[in-house]
């Protein structure tokens, strides 16, 4: 048993260490960096929908971004939980309509986000 823990340590200390990057802070970014909540790719294709569009619908959005009923939902709650967007559920005649906008702490998350984003591009090609 010792001689297994003996290999493992020197095979540990073969191994090749990560290359750790510096980060790069955007202006206005939080201390944390990336906005995760806004960095998942769904969640992140309902900001940038809304932020160009005054509402779209529950279909708008799943249409748009190619994605199922549950996937969108999830991801739509979360965003609203953090007040990123606003959920509006209404009857049109019998049928159920969802629609969803982007709140003003939404917007400025995404302009966050992007700034940050736009800092670590920056910051690559300058190397």
């Amino acid at each position: 048993m010792a001689r297994a823990t003996m290999a493992s340590r020197r095979a540990e200390q073969r191994a090749p260490q990560p290359v750790r990057l510096r980060a790069v802070a955007a202006p206005g970014a939080t201390a944390r960096g990336l906005d995760r909540l806004i960095h998942e790719r769904i969640r992140l294709g309902i900001v940038s929908a809304l932020a160009v569009n005054e509402k779209l619908s529950f279909n708008e959005l799943k249409r748009l971004l190619k994605t199922t009923d549950g996937n969108l939902s999830v991801h739509a709650r979360k965003l609203e939980q953090a007040d990123y967007i606003v959920c509006t559920k209404y009857f049109d005649g019998r049928l159920p309509k969802t629609e969803y906008r982007l709140t003003p702490t939404g917007r400025q998350a995404l302009e966050r986000y992007l700034d940050h984003m736009e800092a670590l591009i920056r910051a690559m090609r300058e190397r």
